[in-house]
Formats: structure tokens, C-alpha cells, sequence
């Protein structure tokens, strides 16, 4: 039997890399407008997608054990030590347990623990950035896709209501279809945006987790340890 007999061969891959340039410029032509404007927003969503994974990877995101280390040394009574791990390290819970230890030096406890508030808001407030951007694609992405596929519907019954008695099925059906391409291109933007958000969140709430379990744990233990003997000064010369 003819291999043709048993169904279409595939097309050549390189062909079709070749025509995938044309494929991407007739779909956008199809879309009209609005699908221009969910596929700029889909090139920002995977632009502001690697970028966040690039700034949780600086700030230590998925590396926890210094900070961890470092408290377990305060707790064993020894600061200097749990200072220099922690000194002038990039992750968010080193910088901010860090803070912590130095607060606790210069401050009464008071004072120190506000201030250690003020670092960890500061800290995780820039870990957040980012996120309103992907919430607003998430929620705009359907709403254009839906959009324009209001406009599509329209344009495609004012082309039958126009060619009246004359009017082809197939050329309603075609429009339809077309116009539905702009609603799912918008849900296929809308859903990583929304999956990579809550993601996001997720990490950045566990670094808040973290960060407040860590300053809880070193003012909880600083009360425990003894406090520093006063120097005694020399007697005065009779």
C-alpha cells in the first residue's frame, strides 16, 4: 500500500519553521487589533515571568539555610558568630535577620523590634514587585480576548445582514471562528499570568513566614541569654 493511502505525511519540520513567520502574521491579521494587544501583553508576561524568577533567585528565594544557621547560633549564645554568617549577604532573610542582630545591639527591645519591622516591610515589600503588573494581565488578557470577540461577532452579522438573500452559511461560520480566535489567545495569556502570580505569591509568603519566624526566635532567645557583664572601672588614685 501507498504510503499516501494510509493518511497525509507530516510536512517537513523545516517547512514548517520556514512558514511559521507567515502562520504568526495571518493569525495576528485575523485577530485585527485586539490581538495585537494581547500579544504585546504576552510578550510582557514572559519578559516580567523570567525577570521575577531572576530577582527571587538574587534574593535567595529558594536558599534558606545561613539565615536558618545563623539563628541557631544566636540561640546558642553565640552572636558573634551568628553576625558574621549573615553579614553582608544578598538573601532577604539573611539581610533582614541580620538587622535583626544589629537592632538588638543598638536598641532597646522596643525600638529594636520596630525596627526590625521597618526592614523585613522594606525587604519583603521589594520581594512583591512585580506582582500588580501580572494581576492586571491576568485579569485585562479575557477581557480584551472577549472584547474582541464582540467586535468580530459584529462585523461578521453586519456582513450577512448586507448581503441579505445572498448570504453563505460558511461565511458567518468563518467569521465566527475568527472572531473566537481573540478570546482564546486572551485566556491563553491570562492563565500562565495567573498560575505564575499565585506561584510568586506563594514564595514570597514563605519568605514572610520565615522571616518572622527567625526575628521571633532571636528576641525570644535574646531574653533567655545572660546579659553582657558591666566593666568594672579602676578605682580612682587616693
Amino acid at each position: 500500500m501507498d504510503a499516501t493511502d494510509a493518511g497525509q505525511l507530516p510536512d517537513d519540520p523545516m517547512g514548517q519553521l520556514a512558514a511559521l513567520p507567515d502562520m504568526v502574521t495571518e493569525f495576528l491579521t485575523t485577530g485585527g487589533p485586539t490581538i495585537w494587544a494581547i500579544a504585546g501583553l504576552s510578550v510582557i508576561t514572559v519578559a516580567l515571568i523570567l525577570w521575577k524568577i531572576w530577582r527571587l533567585a538574587l534574593i535567595g528565594a529558594w536558599s534558606r539555610g545561613k539565615a536558618r544557621d545563623a539563628v541557631a547560633l544566636f540561640e546558642a549564645g553565640r552572636e558573634a558568630e551568628a553576625k558574621a554568617m549573615v553579614a553582608g549577604r544578598r538573601g532577604l532573610r539573611s539581610k533582614v535577620i541580620h538587622g535583626a542582630l544589629e537592632a538588638r545591639e543598638n536598641f532597646p527591645e522596643d525600638a529594636a523590634r520596630e525596627e526590625t519591622t521597618r526592614v523585613a516591610r522594606r525587604e519583603i515589600g521589594q520581594a512583591g514587585s512585580g506582582l500588580r503588573p501580572l494581576e492586571l494581565i491576568a485579569t485585562i488578557a479575557p477581557l480584551l480576548g472577549l472584547l474582541g470577540t464582540v467586535l468580530g461577532m459584529i462585523a461578521a452579522f453586519q456582513a450577512l445582514q448586507e448581503a441579505g438573500a445572498r448570504a453563505d452559511p460558511a461565511t458567518l461560520a468563518g467569521g465566527i471562528w475568527e472572531a473566537l480566535l481573540t478570546t482564546a489567545a486572551g485566556m491563553a495569556v491570562a492563565i500562565p499570568a495567573s498560575a505564575a502570580l499565585a506561584w510568586f505569591e506563594g514564595i514570597v509568603d514563605a519568605m514572610a513566614a520565615d522571616v518572622e519566624d527567625g526575628v521571633t526566635r532571636i528576641f525570644v532567645a535574646g531574653r533567655r541569654l545572660p546579659e553582657p557583664a558591666a566593666t568594672a572601672l579602676p578605682a580612682a588614685a587616693e
